[in-house]
């Protein structure tokens, strides 16, 4: 079954798959200088909580690995630099930051215990290339647990783009559709198309397509309509933040789907890895929302649909735990009440099978 591949490390950069081109194009850019990672970020180059994530830690390494320091100390000065223009991109993905303070704690065992420039950028590249590979093996944790809970056949609903091209691995909404049918599930995939930037029509309909998995492509104000008569089995979308109640922001959009599914009793689960839980905050209320350019809402590539009006861009909305029926994450599945299954899958020390690069 084809997995895309959104980010790579190779000898000669951070290769990103442009995911602003698809699915017309397939193009990749090699990136050797963190600001212009911090870019491909920021402008959406690359997508999705988990490949946010690989995507800092790559960026990381290369802007270490490509440093001109000539001491650890002045090498310390840029790394504090490199971070903070990484950790500026997208405020909402709980993975980019995640992902920054573990290759802040890496860099700080190194340089605590040698002055060799060279082993210190070895040793950062290597844990940025570690992180992707624990990315794939979480996505196939995730899975296995959420595959369990799809039907046996018929319609299944998804939102946005959680699959390979979020992640890096084989995805996490999608990576459990696409266990389920390895498992001999009969699965066909409801996608929204996931206005105003498209993830649903450009990106997953992109990957379930190239997978030879079935899916219909649906208008975002067709979602009620088919849970309310297109006998659908289960809703299963990604998150990029999850309160310690269980709140959990993903696509604007989810928020709706999940309070229509509630009603038309379709059980509704998300698919996220522990990186994405932030116990620090005790709801949804206190996730950061990032507000992106009006451009977006009122032109779709570059073509104006819209007069010159003023336009809302929230790029997140966030589903109250008590709309989700489950979380499924690498270390298990949680449920309610939130606040003790999550805070035990955290201090969970169970850690998903290795995956190879």
């Amino acid at each position: 079954m084809y997995v895309a591949q959104p980010i790579e490390w190779s000898e000669q950069g951070v290769v990103i798959l442009d995911q602003r081109r698809l699915p017309g194009e397939e193009v990749s850019h090699t990136y050797t200088d963190y600001r212009e990672v911090a870019k491909a970020i920021r402008e959406m180059v690359i997508r999705g909580a988990p490949a946010i994530g690989v995507a800092a830690a790559m960026g990381v390494a290369v802007g270490i690995l490509h440093s001109s320091a000539k001491s650890v100390d002045a090498l310390r000065a840029e790394f504090a630099e490199i971070c903070d223009t990484l950790a500026k991109t997208r405020p909402t993905a709980v993975d980019l930051f995640w992902a920054l303070e573990r290759m802040k704690r890496r860099f700080a065992e190194l340089t605590a215990r040698n002055s060799d420039l060279h082993a210190i950028r070895q040793g950062m590249v290597a844990e940025a290339r570690q992180v992707h590979l624990e990315k794939r093996a979480t996505d196939e944790a995730i899975g296995r647990y959420g595959a369990e809970f799809m039907p046996r056949e018929g319609q299944v609903m998804t939102h946005c783009n959680a699959g390979a091209l979020a992640t890096g691995g084989i995805g996490t909404a999608l990576g459990v559709i696409r266990v389920a049918i390895d498992q001999g599930k009969k699965l066909h995939v409801l996608v929204p198309e996931t206005r105003p930037y498209l993830q649903g029509a450009r990106l997953t309909a992109w990957e379930l397509h190239k997978g030879g998995i079935p899916l219909t492509l649906i208008t975002d104000n067709m979602v009620g309509h088919f849970l309310k008569t297109g006998n659908v089995g289960a809703v299963v979308t990604g998150a990029d933040r999850i309160a310690a109640n269980g709140d959990s922001a993903n696509k604007i959009g989810t928020y709706q789907i999940a309070v229509l599914a509630k009603e038309n009793n379709v059980p509704f689960f998300i698919a996220a890895p522990v990186s994405t839980l932030d116990l620090s905050i005790p709801d949804g209320g206190h996730i950061p929302i990032e507000e992106r350019p009006a451009a977006e809402v009122t032109h779709i590539q570059g073509i104006r649909i819209a007069p010159d009006v003023p336009a809302a861009h929230p790029a997140f909305d966030v589903t109250p735990a008590r709309y989700i029926t489950a979380i499924f994450t690498e270390r298990g599945v949680a449920r309610a009440p939130y606040n003790q299954s999550l805070a035990a899958l955290v201090s969970s020390a169970v850690q998903p099978a290795s995956a190879t690069l």
